[in-house]
């Protein structure tokens, strides 16, 4: 298997996908929503996006299965696996923000090997293989070499509909807005991932997550020198529903603040 081969190939797919999406967000309509849950959207972009990308990486390697967030459910258990979100960032895509994003990875041999990040509006394409490091439009990226929670910028995503952890959550928000530089919410956790990996946030944690969502960003910031895990700082996190992913310097100080909220109960007191 030619990994490197595969990932260009993904990158034209991933273009021409989020091409046709850019295009269809200047004639879409809100009566052509639809809804698969409280604050959780589809539309026929999202539908037709993901037929295009399944049916061309089907030809790149024909005995794949997929994982894809509109259509496909598949064992976890598969040997060669595309993970695809044909568009992260739905609700920016229908309110006509321009962030939003096609993530796509491969999944071989239970580890993420392969994964493909672009966002059209601003024609950038985060991309790597394992082994071949970070990229971003043909340019070697990296992470931040930032050392410190408190001069980091981090991003998170808010829940949409696990609320279990909520309360948690907004005490954390506090801790971020005394903590850090501040914190970001993009509303695509694929684009939050990649731009850890390029150094432009330190960290990104977000609770609720499907594989689709950090699949391909989880490659990309390893591949650019970070760390990837789940809460509690373990590898569990591509079916576990939680992700840390960071520049690696901050990653244990991010963890243990994390832990302390969620599990152990911590309140942030104002000053």
């Amino acid at each position: 298997m030619n990994l490197q081969q595969l990932c260009l190939d993904t990158v034209t797919i991933a273009r021409n996908a989020g091409l046709y999406i850019r295009n269809e967000q200047k004639l879409f309509k809100q009566s052509e929503i639809e809804t698969k849950g409280m604050h959780d959207f589809v539309t026929y972009v999202d539908k037709s996006s993901e037929q295009y990308i399944i049916e061309h990486l089907s030809k790149l390697l024909p005995e794949s299965t997929f994982l894809a967030e509109e259509s496909a459910s598949i064992s976890e258990s598969s040997d060669v696996m595309w993970i695809i979100d044909p568009l992260d960032g739905t609700t920016n895509f229908i309110h006509g923000l321009p962030l939003y994003s096609v993530s796509i990875a491969l999944y071989h041999a239970n580890k993420i090997v392969l994964g493909v990040i672009y966002e059209p509006n601003t024609d950038e394409c985060f991309y790597a293989w394992k082994g071949g490091g970070a990229w971003l439009n043909n340019n070697r990226i990296t992470v931040s070499k930032t050392v410190s929670i408190s001069d980091s910028l981090l991003a998170t995503g808010f829940p949409y509909y696990d609320y279990q952890h909520l309360d948690a959550f907004m005490e954390f928000l506090k801790f971020t807005v005394l903590q850090t530089r501040g914190l970001r919410r993009l509303g695509s956790a694929a684009l939050d991932m990649a731009w850890v990996a390029c150094g432009r946030f330190e960290g990104f944690y977000e609770y609720g997550l499907r594989p689709w969502d950090i699949a391909a960003g989880a490659c990309i910031v390893k591949e650019a020198g970070g760390i990837v895990t789940d809460f509690n700082n373990t590898s569990e996190f591509l079916f576990g529903k939680e992700v840390i992913a960071s520049n690696g310097f901050i990653h244990d100080q991010l963890c243990n603040e994390i832990q302390d909220y969620f599990f152990r109960g911590k309140t942030m007191k104002l000053k």
